[in-house]
């Protein structure tokens, strides 16, 4: 299963306590006299990140019907190394970085026609490595901000398939000499960016940056598959791949030649403006710091599942015979969020939020599954979405001074979804009318219930750019997944359930945010977050018929997966502020 959510807003506000909340706003401390510092000499460090991907398979059968469009979601870890030239206040630079990338994606491909079987595809990116060169410019007295662009030449490696949906449920049909087109390869592309680096300490700095990258990919040879009516065998053609990403990532650099356990300027605060130091926002006190706001988000997400049929040949995957794909969910919603600090280093963070969606469109696959039909395509609106969710982390700042906080943390995270399908529209099929009878418009046909629980480990970093703009972002990897939900069937004689478990899995969790401090206490931003969430193949459906004499109930090991992931913007942390959404894909399969 898989699931996905885009979310963006902005009005957000939040509150900062700490022991010496009564302290005066802003005001002159100490005088001090400013002095640069130069970003010149060599670099090491590493960086976690997540984001979206696509791999997009050409059909080469003509236009498809549907599909052909492979989402990934990517979660990543690596280290980059470098160079900085400095000239005034212009930062000239090259990079080398590499990245290890868990992903996992998977869509209906080649569906040229209604009489023909169709194939899934599937891609899992595991590798980028990119050569950069970046340019920019230092902000602030000292220079201790650098914002800066960068461009160069990348390098991926993907691997995934090209499988033979259910054919007719015949796997030995010996017209068939190879039902799936395994693949992997590497390929250069191009890579852009942007970011904003900080300089922690002399030694030290932090950087949140944004990349694009695009590749193209080779020509795969399709399997032939199977035509009914009339029966015949389609031959295997060629498809073309490409794919690109969008990746956040938080990376912390060590800078050769400075004391690396240095962990404040002797020369001046970072907050001084004209020599002058001023007194720091308090959530860089040293002391108990308390945070805590509201956010509201507008989001957009995706959720699709898949019924599997079981694999009948060693190494064999599973055989997709239907598939539930919910897209285009627009919603908004709320949050609360807090963060408590102490004086050790160690913290509590967390937030809850709400939401609802009227927007949205469900397409029902379903693959041979009886003796009459190849592919069949419905089409439903969404209605009466509804989505909760929370996580709640503890963690260290194993980095912290006067202008930043760098740390990990482990936590929880759950997200949860409902919504009802109105409405049948036949958009394929080789009987027009076969599955929705007659075009219903505003009828319930049924309805989906699905819920998410995870573990999530990750690093969570905070700076202080100028006086009073604060960047925050965090990114978050989720070992291991658990699923449950309910897919209701209600366009027949009888109601049909499919109650679903899956775990295993994996997903990645990527948010960050602007703020601007409007008083000591008091701060607005804007910002973004993703969200992605997927298990593993085998898993469990339970199908239940009500009112059904010749089937009954019966439980059935099939083979379940299941993805959510959520982008959205959000705000600083203060009393107002931006909500998120996972997406989720999960896989059904419909009796006839």
């Amino acid at each position: 299963m898989q699931s996905k959510f885009l979310f963006w807003g902005a009005a957000t506000a939040a509150l900062v306590a700490s022991g010496v909340v009564n302290s005066a706003d802003l005001r002159p401390v100490v005088s001090v006299p400013p002095a640069l510092w130069s970003w010149t000499g060599g670099y090491i460090g590493g960086h976690v990140g997540g984001g979206y991907g696509r791999t997009s398979f050409s059909d080469p059968y003509g236009l498809s019907i549907y599909g052909d469009v492979v989402n990934t979601p990517v979660f990543l870890a690596g280290g980059q190394i470098g160079y900085n030239w400095q000239t005034n206040g212009w930062v000239l630079g090259a990079e080398l970085d590499a990245s290890h990338a868990v992903s996992d994606g998977t869509n209906s491909c080649l569906a040229f026609s209604a009489t023909v079987v169709i194939a899934t595809c599937k891609a899992s990116p595991n590798v980028f490595v990119t050569g950069t060169a970046r340019i920019g410019y230092t902000f602030g007295l000292q220079g201790h901000t650098l914002a800066y662009v960068k461009a160069g030449v990348a390098w991926q490696n993907n691997r995934g398939d090209i499988a033979n949906n259910n054919e007719f449920r015949d796997r030995d049909f010996a017209g068939f000499p190879q039902h799936t087109t395994r693949f992997g390869y590497g390929r250069f592309g191009g890579t852009v960016g942007v970011g904003l680096e900080q300089a922690l300490t002399p030694a030290w700095s932090v950087k949140f940056e944004y990349d694009y990258m695009g590749f193209g990919g080779p020509h795969l040879e399709t399997p032939p598959t199977m035509q009914f009516p009339p029966l015949a065998v389609i031959p295997g053609n060629t498809s073309s791949l490409s794919s690109s990403y969008h990746i956040g990532k938080i990376g912390l650099n060590y800078h050769f030649g400075a004391a690396p356990r240095a962990l404040e300027w002797s020369d001046a605060s970072p907050y001084s403006e004209n020599g002058t130091a001023k007194a720091k926002p308090i959530a860089y006190t040293g002391d108990w710091s308390l945070e805590g706001g509201s956010r509201v988000w507008l989001s957009r997400g995706t959720f699709q599942w898949d019924y599997i049929l079981a694999p009948s040949m060693p190494g064999d995957d599973g055989i997709p015979s239907s598939r539930l794909t919910y897209h285009g969910l627009d919603g908004i919603s709320g949050e609360f969020f807090g963060r408590l600090d102490s004086l050790w280093g160690v913290f509590l963070k967390g937030n809850i939020g709400i939401g609802r969606f009227n927007k949205g469109k469900m397409n029902d696959e379903d693959s041979s599954a009886t003796s009459d039909i190849a592919y069949s395509n419905t089409l439903s609106s969404q209605a009466n979405g509804k989505f909760m969710y929370y996580t709640a982390d503890i963690g260290y700042n194993f980095l912290r001074g006067s202008s930043y906080k760098l740390g990990g943390f482990v936590g929880w995270t759950y997200y949860g979804q409902k919504s009802d399908s109105m409405g049948c529209k036949q958009t394929a099929s080789s009987s027009p009318y076969w599955i929705c009878g007659m075009p219903y418009q505003q009828q319930l046909i049924g309805s989906q219930d699905a819920n998410w629980n995870a573990p999530r480990i990750g690093l969570s970093a905070e700076a202080m750019l100028l006086e009073r703009w604060r960047v925050s972002a965090e990114v978050a990897y989720l070992p291991w997944t658990d699923f449950s939900g309910r897919d209701n069937h209600l366009l027949r004689r009888e109601t049909v359930f499919y109650d679903q478990r899956g775990d295993g899995g994996a997903g990645v969790q990527v948010e960050g945010t602007l703020s601007y401090f409007l008083t000591r206490n008091f701060s607005v931003g804007v910002g973004a977050r993703y969200w992605a969430i997927w298990t593993k193949d085998h898993s469990n459906v339970t199908f239940t018929c009500s009112s059904c004499s010749a089937l009954g109930g019966f439980y059935q090991h099939l083979h379940l997966r299941s993805t959510a992931w959520n982008d959205g913007a959000r705000s600083s942390k203060p009393l107002t502020s931006l909500t998120e959404t996972p997406r989720s894909k999960l896989r059904k399969l419909r009796p006839r």
